[in-house]
């Protein structure tokens, strides 16, 4: 096997050029079987083989600086700096990342994970370089669908004012995780078709350049000036009009013809558009079929290409979906927001009943967020679906926007608290303490299923922004029987005991049931509130527990800065300074990946260890 020969940087530059097209379908035939057994983004990372090769083609690591937008899409790139024995573990505690990662190898230039950073980070790079009287060259990759961010926008209009050389190369599938949406998507469907353009260009630069003395500087004079020859087939070309020079379109599949224009590209002084497109999903029929699906997969049978572990009830987002759907059937001002993430938000039905009330913005989740303003404002109820994790890309729209002028915003936020394998980029545990912060906000967290639809049926009807924080995974449905109608900003008391009071913020319930019953077996009558409204507090109930309680322990899977159990603290100490406050909380780090339940274990999380800190607490060894 070629690939076989790869075992560290830069062993690609001893493979001939005849080699290669067999080492992509080795890299390839390896990405299917190794992601079929761990799991991970498929359909992105078979997209970009050949893209990668001819990358690694003409750079030399770790001096030249490759920068990979979002980073799901760097699986080759890790072969090929020799971590394919490391795929074994891929995204499993203590193993190979999905992302791109500094700590791992000296040829990730940047630890990525959100979009529509890395040519502000590649820029950052070029002015470092220029400034040390360096050589190497710096790349950033960058998707069609990161395109529909606002931050690539501020990259390139501050790039446009470099003389030095900065690639920036367009990887064009005409996806995002869904299909994009737009005015670039049309724009770049528009650049698609001008592939005669390409070669009439490329025809012209080699005659040009031949001739005596002048060639060459007549060439650079065609590609400063914005009335260039483009301009003759596709008017308003809006790179070059941003002093960028555009390269491409080029088959992201062709190696030599990419290899060419990358090398021209390194020739450019300036920054360099070149325009790659590519088929996300490349080479194995179900990913090629349904990329959404294979995004992110989870362990799947090769050959027909579904997943080894069936659904045995449904996710919270299925959860949601369906409620959402019901309510707006009824409430014909609901609509609902997604930032290209229609399928992963549970908002595909609500799209296809009510495509006129459903809006996919792309992925700009600030603008997500002031749109939304905009249709409150105008009367009507919007939804805002969207990762915690990503939605903190919007703190300052939510705050300013919407909690300013207490618009009727709600925000279902999904993939709150701790996520698992994409790791330390996409771990939902802030959204508590940026939310709780905002004057006018209410942050509920739903204990199980029937609850989550009872909070979005209570936001729907209630006034001012709301948040709804639910975790990734199977929908919890115990405690059916324990279903109190939902009141503004009072929690639900399971138990009344004495003395110890356990109060779980959503995710942690299961856990916190299970952390009381093993006090009870120790002899203990624990309260247990479920928290639901982690804003406003229920300081009434916190009055009436500190009349026989001498210890709150507070379990939420947030960090423990600004979260539930800081602001209980603080107003216990203001009020009730008697009672001690155990807050049981995301450690401050950053968490990385690994399975949940053992993430809970390592970071104090885990029900053995909330149960040890109560018993050990000081209080507890007086009695």
């Amino acid at each position: 096997m070629i690939l076989e020969k790869i075992k560290k940087p830069n062993d690609i530059h001893k493979i001939p050029l005849a080699d290669f097209e067999p080492l992509a379908e080795e890299i390839r035939d390896f990405l299917i079987q190794s992601v079929s057994r761990t799991g991970g983004h498929l359909a992105s990372n078979l997209g970009v083989v050949e893209l990668t090769l001819a990358l690694h083609n003409v750079l030399d690591f770790p001096e030249d600086k490759l920068i990979w937008d979002v980073g799901h899409q760097a699986y080759t790139h890790k072969i090929l700096t020799g971590r394919k024995d490391e795929f074994k573990n891929l995204r499993q505690e203590g193993g190979l990342s999905g992302f791109p990662k500094r700590s791992e190898s000296d040829c990730d230039a940047y630890d990525a994970g959100h979009s529509s950073n890395s040519i502000s980070a590649g820029l950052g790079y070029v002015r470092a370089r220029d400034i040390l009287g360096q050589k190497h060259h710096v790349v950033s990759v960058i998707g069609d669908g990161a395109l529909t961010g606002g931050m690539a926008y501020e990259a390139l209009n501050n790039a446009a004012e470099l003389k030095t050389n900065f690639i920036i190369i367009i990887n064009d599938n005409n996806m995002s995780i869904s299909r994009n949406v737009g005015g670039m998507s049309t724009y770049l469907s528009a650049l698609r078709t001008a592939e005669a353009y390409t070669g009439m260009k490329m025809g012209v630069t080699k005659t040009l350049k031949k001739v005596p003395k002048v060639g060459t500087a007549l060439v650079d004079t065609m590609r400063k000036t914005k009335s260039s020859i483009k301009q003759l087939f596709i008017p308003g070309m809006l790179f070059e009009n941003m002093g960028l020079t555009y390269l491409g379109p080029v088959d992201g599949h062709n190696m030599r013809q990419m290899m060419k224009l990358f090398n021209e590209a390194k020739r450019v002084e300036g920054p360099v558009v070149v325009h790659v497109l590519t088929k996300k999903g490349k080479g194995y029929g179900p990913a090629s079929a349904h990329p959404d699906r294979f995004h992110g997969t989870g362990p799947f049978d090769i050959h027909t290409g579904h997943p080894l572990q069936k659904k045995s009830v449904p996710g919270y987002t299925d959860v949601f979906s369906k409620a959402l759907v019901s309510l707006g059937e009824k409430n014909k001002k609901l609509t609902a927001i997604t930032a290209a993430m229609p399928d992963g938000t549970g908002l595909i039905e609500f799209s296809r009943r009510f495509p006129d009330r459903f809006f996919d913005v792309g992925i700009a989740e600030e603008h997500a967020v002031s749109f939304a303003a905009g249709l409150a404002l105008g009367g009507l109820v919007p939804v805002v679906a969207i990762y915690s994790s990503f939605l903190q890309r919007a703190v300052d729209q939510i705050l300013h926007d919407v909690c300013m002028q207490n618009l009727h915003v709600i925000f279902a936020i999904d993939r709150a608290g701790l996520v698992g394998a994409d790791g330390e980029t996409h771990q939902g545990c802030f959204d508590l303490s940026y939310l709780s912060m905002m004057p006018n906000m209410t942050v509920l967290a739903p204990k199980n299923d029937k609850e989550l639809e009872e909070m979005l049926a209570f936001a729907v009807d209630c006034d001012g922004p709301v948040a709804i924080r639910y975790p990734r995974g199977s929908a919890y449905q115990g405690l059916q029987e324990h279903q109190a109608p939902v009141e503004h900003g009072k929690s639900e008391v399971i138990h009344r005991g004495k003395k110890i009071a356990v109060l779980g913020v959503g995710s942690m319930i299961p856990s916190c049931l299970e952390v009381c019953k093993g006090l009870k077996e120790d002899g203990f009558d624990p309260t247990f509130v479920n928290v639901r409204f982690v804003k406003p507090l229920d300081v009434k109930l916190l009055d009436e527990l500190a009349k026989d309680h001498s210890l709150f322990a507070t379990v939420e899977e947030n960090v423990k800065s600004g979260g539930y159990g800081e602001h209980v603290s603080a107003y216990m100490e203001a009020c009730h300074p008697e009672v001690r406050v155990l807050s049981a909380s995301v450690w401050d780090r950053f968490v990385p990946q690994g399975n949940v339940d053992s993430l809970r274990a390592r970071i104090g999380l885990g029900v053995a260890d909330i149960r040890q800190a109560i018993e050990d607490s000081e209080e507890l060894k007086r009695q």
